[in-house]
């Protein structure tokens, strides 16, 4: 049986076999690669796996989501980032890991020294001024931001980071530095890469990753909590229907036709998605009640819904998902579209569950460290007093709960008007307003400009 690694190398790929082909064979011994296939076309995977790396698939794409899916997937004690285009040397990878396996670093980056025509002036001048900014925001003295680190990895997935896209790098020190890490650089070489990156190629991946990057040092510190740092869930899971006509928000029928409420529903669970997609969630899983179509955006992954009541399929939901994803996680439905703006405050910190009450008296999320059937099993679900029975059940299990903010559940004609008309930036709005002939008529604000709010599709 062989020895487990001691260090675990995660290697973002899109598109780079011959990168691969390069640096997997000089990955040191004691070091296990997790290529991380961020949808590539060409052979990567199969080079990957040739050479014996752990493969791992993340639809969602993004650096960070890339990175980050590595993460989860490793095992080692210690975890290092490293570019899969051969532009760093597997060589150096000792001169980062050392001072962590060692315990005399907590953070180390590898400053890299170009070789000719390896860096072009633009991306170092750019990222000289990054790095500056870093050491004005954090006083932790880099030269480099670079994509060649180190770190353990129980407590860099502490750390809790949200970006998802080429911020990541800078989230990283930024996030170490406020959780008072000791952060190193060391040099390391810096090779012309294979190919064009796929994040700084052109000019405009070059100017959108330092967009991404300058975006997280503009970020006000996370706030504090009860508990200490905030903890948002890693995990969100959307309860559904499939949005098809007669079977998706049959209360409606009667003010509209079943195809008419099937268009509400579609679009209720779009900004569901969206919104939960936006919030930087680890894992968005939809737990679905039919069959999925291309309306599920990339990075939902979808498990079917168990049969039963209510009670049990939200248990059943809890179960499953937690078996392979990151607690803590939250439990929405496809009713409040308008809960985009909430998702981005739920903390878990302090306390074992989170309960989000409806004004129907019903309860629109509920989240949980631990999956436990017992506490949703009999509990009188789609009744004035089923929020405060779940909120006794989760209190009676001795559960520390948090309360989120209230909101209106979608159910009733009567429903889907006070939502438009309160979030009417949402595609449920605009559907609503198409459905009813109803115009928006705020004041000093045209329709352009709903449609070009916060509540717009990221797709």
């Amino acid at each position: 049986m062989p020895a487990a690694p001691r260090v675990d190398v995660i290697l973002p790929c899109l598109d780079e076999a011959a990168g691969l082909a390069w640096l997997l064979p000089r990955l040191p011994a004691d070091a296990r690669a997790i290529v991380v296939d961020n949808g590539s076309t060409d052979a990567s995977c199969v080079v990957a796996r040739a050479h014996g790396a752990l493969v791992v698939h993340e639809l969602r794409r993004g650096y960070g989501a890339a990175r980050h899916a590595g993460l989860l997937a490793a095992s080692a004690d210690v975890v290092a980032f490293c570019d899969a285009d051969g532009s760093l040397d597997p060589a150096d990878l000792a001169r980062v890991t050392r001072p962590v396996l060692d315990g005399e670093a907590d953070l180390v980056v590898g400053r890299r020294i170009p070789a000719r025509g390896a860096w072009p002036w633009h991306l170092r001048l750019a990222n000289r001024e990054l790095a500056r900014r870093v050491r004005r925001r954090t006083g932790v003295r880099l030269l480099d931001v670079g994509p060649l680190r180190a770190a353990r990895r129980v407590p860099f997935l502490d750390l809790g980071l949200q970006d998802r896209r080429s911020g990541y790098p800078v989230e990283t020190v930024v996030a170490a530095a406020a959780a008072g890490w000791r952060v190193r650089e060391v040099p390391v070489r810096y090779r012309p890469r294979s190919g064009r990156s796929k994040v700084t190629g052109t000019p405009l991946g070059a100017w959108r990753a330092v967009r991404d990057m300058t975006r997280i040092l503009r970020t006000p510190p996370a706030r504090a909590s009860a508990g200490g740092a905030v903890e948002p869930p890693r995990t969100t899971i959307v309860l559904a229907k499939a949005p098809v006509p007669g079977r998706a928000k049959t209360r409606l029928i009667g003010a509209f036709s079943p195809d008419d409420a099937a268009q509400l529903a579609a679009a209720a669970l779009a900004d569901t998605l969206d919104a939960v997609l936006a919030s930087g969630v680890e894992h968005c899983v939809l737990v679905l009640d039919g069959e999925p179509g291309p309306w599920v955006p990339a990075g939902v992954r979808v498990l079917p819904q168990r049969p039963g009541g209510l009670d049990r399929r939200i248990a059943h939901a809890f179960d499953d998902v937690l078996r392979t994803c990151a607690s803590p996680a939250l439990l929405v439905g496809m009713d409040t579209p308008q809960l985009g703006t909430v998702l981005r405050d739920v903390d878990f910190a302090g306390h074992d569950a989170v309960l989000g009450l409806a004004a129907d008296g019903g309860f629109w999320a509920v989240g949980l460290r631990e999956a436990d059937p017992d506490l949703f099993l009999g509990v009188e679900m789609s009744t004035e007093r089923t929020g405060a029975e779940q909120l006794d059940r989760l209190r009676a299990a001795g559960l520390r709960v948090a309360l989120l903010p209230p909101l209106r559940d979608v159910d009733v004609p009567d429903d889907a008007t006070d939502v438009a008309r309160a979030a009417p930036g949402t595609r449920f709005a605009r559907t609503w307003r198409a459905l009813t002939g109803t115009a928006d008529h705020r004041v000093g604000h045209s329709d352009d400009e709903v449609e070009a709010g916060p509540w717009t599709s990221h797709r």
